[in-house]
């Protein structure tokens, strides 16, 4: 495992949002949905492609908080570009979603 120093992760701009809305995505490769969510007033609605479909309906995820990277560059992926990096946490079975423990606001830095 490679160390970062504490300034390398401050750089790394964990916020929370609000999954707003989720869309089937047919063209991804791997079975994923379209995911819009709300970071805040100072960040906004950003949209991202998600590989959570095995574990998660579309249903499950609106209105869930959930925890991203949002200060990568966007990431073209087939016709859909991403604009965040959903964390979650890898099973044989799929993707885990990385969330809160209570709400916080959107926009709310992990740190």
């Amino acid at each position: 495992m490679k160390e970062i120093s504490w300034n390398e992760f401050e750089q790394v701009e964990l916020r929370v949002g609000t999954i707003v809305d989720v869309q089937d995505f047919p063209e991804a490769r791997n079975l994923a949905y379209k995911v819009w969510a709300d970071f805040g007033d100072e960040i906004g609605e950003k949209k991202s492609s998600a590989q959570v479909a095995h574990l998660y309906s579309k249903e499950d995820l609106i209105g869930r908080q959930i925890v991203a990277v949002v200060n990568f560059p966007p990431k073209q992926i087939g016709p859909f570009r991403s604009e965040f990096l959903l964390c979650g946490f890898y099973r044989d079975d799929g993707v885990v979603l990385a969330v809160p423990e209570r709400d916080v606001p959107n926009g709310a830095k992990l740190g």
